[in-house]
């Protein structure tokens, strides 16, 4: 199988399409069989492509980048397993219950977690109650 990016003469628009052999291309442009799936014009040849090669440094950055990430993902799959263990989870009630505790000093609670909207963040900062959005992975995820 070859892949090639065609250009239409006609519309000027450029798609890629696959063939089995740079001969079964020619064959088929040969009998005008290649058409423009926008303009369905019947002025459809290749374009310049630049060739598939591999490049060591690319895959070294790649994998760089690979690690970071995993890096990353797994320092924040930490903070869940540490925050999961030591505070509250409070699903969507995260803003009632921070104000709850925040304006209820007598009101003894190890910290919670839960969600809310970037409104709810906004007006609780308002507020002067302090919240945290922090980036969270599914459990299908990790």
């Amino acid at each position: 199988m070859i892949k090639y990016k065609l250009e239409c003469k006609n519309c000027e628009t450029t798609f890629d399409s696959w063939f089995a052999s740079s001969k079964e291309f020619e064959k088929l442009k040969k009998k005008h069989l290649l058409i423009c799936h926008i303009c369905n014009s019947k002025t459809v040849d290749k374009t310049l492509m630049a060739p598939s090669v591999k490049n060591n440094k690319k895959d070294k950055k790649y994998n760089l980048q690979l690690d970071k990430y995993e890096s990353v993902k797994q320092t924040i799959t930490n903070y869940q397993k540490f925050i999961k263990e030591n505070f509250k989870f409070v699903g969507e009630n995260f803003a009632y219950e921070a104000r709850s505790i925040h304006y209820n000093p007598k009101k003894k609670s190890k910290g919670i977690y839960g969600n809310a909207s970037k409104k709810d963040l906004m007006e609780l900062k308002e507020e002067g109650i302090e919240a945290q959005m922090i980036p969270w992975l599914d459990d299908k995820d990790n």
